[in-house]
């Protein structure tokens, strides 16, 4: 079974995830944008060991600090897609548009596609691809916690923005609809920004994206 703590960082308050199986207390960090001192603390605070760093997309606010984090705790770096590649490519440009202190561009260890499967201790994580928001956006989604981490793709109450290079309202709304719904209206999802919620709620009650919209 999957536990998991979030943990907000950057200014822009990004849903940084620590998630880890509760049998093997194997861990993994969900878009670290920042904030390492931050990040380590709840690690310890956990008692939990990472494995691994895991990215939904590229945006400065949930990848800025993953090339440290990833340096510190040695550990590899999965995901997202590698159609976000170009996204990973500009992280210097990104850190001078949005005030951040310098990053380098860096290739994870591991690009993820549609239907590929990460471990984190003993539990699976299903992996969806969700462009939309930008194109190689990923979800991770535990089938037995019924819990997802989606990034910028959904919030409560909202949607991911469209209006970023390569982003596409069209293609994010078929992406919820198509790959999100179907898990579940009892599936919870930790979003990149704000509180949680679940796929029942946003489905009845998201002006974006509700039923018969």
């Amino acid at each position: 079974m999957i536990d998991f703590r979030i943990i907000p960082v950057t200014p822009f308050q990004q849903n940084c995830s620590l998630l880890w199986c509760t049998e093997t207390r194997q861990a993994a960090v969900v878009d670290p944008g920042g904030d390492v001192p931050r990040i380590e603390a709840a690690i310890e605070a956990a008692g939990v060991t990472v494995e691994k760093i895991l990215l939904t997309h590229g945006h400065i606010d949930h990848v800025g600090a993953t090339t440290a984090l990833a340096g510190a705790l040695e550990v590899p770096i999965e995901g997202p897609h590698e159609d976000e590649r170009f996204w990973l490519d500009a992280l210097e440009e990104q850190s001078r548009m949005f005030g951040f202190a310098k990053t380098a561009s860096f290739s994870p260890d591991r690009w993820l596609g549609h239907g590929d499967v990460v471990g984190v201790g003993k539990a699976r994580l299903q992996v969806l691809h969700c462009p939309g928001h930008t194109p190689g956006h990923v979800v991770f989604f535990d089938p037995d916690a019924r819990l997802a981490i989606v990034g910028d793709v959904l919030f409560a109450g909202s949607i991911g923005r469209t209006d970023f290079p390569r982003g596409d309202h069209a293609t994010l709304i078929a992406s919820i609809r198509n790959n999100l719904w179907p898990l579940g209206d009892d599936v919870r999802f930790i979003p990149g920004h704000g509180p949680m919620s679940d796929f029942g709620r946003e489905r009845a009650s998201n002006p974006y994206v509700r039923e018969g919209r």
